[in-house]
């Protein structure tokens, strides 16, 4: 997958909050912004593998086929890319490695540890999220128009690279 970048699909309309739920708080900030695309590229995402006939993947799946993959990765790494606990990633890589998604083969290096290894099959799902995520971007580029979508993505780019928030920048000379 393209570094799969989340950018806003939905008009300024589309982001009012309920009725139901009035919040004195003012119009959602960023962090909440960022989640709702996120909810929305998530949805999609999952639509769009049922769709192409991976309908026996659930939502609890996808942060573990997330960009870049878990191809070659041990699950304790794995668990700590994907936020979850080591038991729960492991249900996930049980589930994914009887449908036939993934493996869990000794590690070459180091018999102690396993490798999380893409079968076919899974290579084959990483690739539709590639090709659903650009689907997504392309419909993006048109609602904010080349320019835009270009600045945005250069953003995103670089907030994904900057110093984590919790490293301090380093300012030696």
């Amino acid at each position: 997958m393209d570094d799969h970048i989340l950018v806003p699909t939905v008009l300024s309309s589309d982001l009012t909050l309920p009725e139901s739920q009035p919040t004195p708080l003012g119009p959602p900030l960023i962090g909440a912004l960022i989640r709702m695309r996120l909810e929305t590229v998530r949805e999609r995402l999952l639509a769009g593998l049922h769709e192409r006939g991976y309908d026996d993947l659930i939502p609890a799946h996808l942060p573990v086929l997330q960009y870049p993959g878990p191809q070659n990765m041990r699950p304790a790494d794995l668990a700590a890319h994907t936020r979850m606990t080591k038991q729960a990633l492991n249900y996930l890589l049980g589930q994914l490695e009887a449908l036939g998604y993934l493996t869990r083969e000794q590690d070459a290096n180091d018999q102690r540890f396993k490798r999380v290894r893409m079968t076919p099959r899974g290579a084959a799902v990483l690739e539709a999220e590639r090709e659903i995520v650009h689907e997504i971007e392309a419909e993006w580029k048109q609602v904010l128009g080349p320019r835009r979508f270009a600045q945005l993505h250069d953003i995103l780019t670089d907030l994904a690279t900057s110093t984590p928030p919790d490293q301090p920048p380093d300012t030696t000379d």
